[in-house]
């Protein structure tokens, strides 16, 4: 497909009712409102396009963005690519999804997390937190530096009751793909998890709830599955 041929496609599959609730989430002008099953169906035909996926997040469609993020190939990526993207991802869907997923399908994902928590904007931070989880979902543990996790996991502790906004809900969400990602440091994800307790975060609706880290944890260790590898952080 070519890229008109895709925004006229997200224009058609645009709900009313879907960029209502996607506008009280966050989502900006311009965007259709689009579901993600359909930015799916339209993905089947795109599948990974380097090119396709820079023009579409350059338009500042928010529908457009977050399909950017679904059908580029992060063999093509640039860290001045995800840089820029970044700083653009004005949203959580973008800023907490879209984006870090991209970023921790590289292989430089975790250092670009690692940069980008110590931004000084606060999506920026977002998106280091969340790439930092999917590199780790990811990636083989003979791949991660498990010391360097373990102090990420100390640096959560001590300071995500004290993060703004929405930053305690993707802190919170570092733990618990660091618990169920990373045998080696499930126990101590646990323990850490034990440690903050409730995650106080305002949401856009009462409907949307902070999970418990040690309880989801604790669930994911039950059914067996700790350690079990994304073959994508993209979902």
């Amino acid at each position: 497909m070519t890229f008109q041929e895709v925004m006229t496609q997200l224009e058609a599959f645009g709900d009313a009712q879907t960029k209502k609730t996607l506008g009280v989430h966050g989502a900006k002008e311009p965007y259709f409102g689009v579901k993600v099953a359909d930015l799916k169906k339209i993905l089947k035909k795109t599948k990974k396009n380097h090119e396709l996926s820079l023009e579409l997040f350059a338009t500042g469609n928010s529908d457009a963005m977050y399909l950017a993020a679904l059908c580029a190939d992060e063999s093509k990526m640039t860290k001045a690519i995800l840089n820029q993207w970044a700083d653009q991802a004005y949203w959580y869907y973008l800023n907490e999804y879209a984006v870090p997923w991209v970023a921790g399908d590289t292989d430089f994902g975790f250092e670009l997390g690692l940069e980008w928590i110590d931004s000084d904007k606060e999506q920026v931070v977002a998106c280091g937190w969340s790439a930092l989880a999917s590199f780790a979902a990811v990636n083989t543990d003979d791949r991660l530096d498990i010391q360097a996790y373990s102090k990420l996991l100390d640096r959560v502790e001590k300071t995500i009751h004290q993060a703004p906004n929405r930053l305690p809900y993707v802190m919170n969400g570092f733990v618990i793909a660091i618990g169920s990602y990373v045998p080696e440091l499930t126990e101590k994800a646990k323990k850490v998890a034990s440690t903050i307790g409730k995650v106080s975060v305002v949401m856009a609706t009462g409907n949307c709830k902070v999970p418990l880290a040690l309880d989801y944890i604790q669930k994911v260790e039950d059914k067996g599955r700790i350690g079990k590898k994304r073959k994508t952080a993209r979902c």
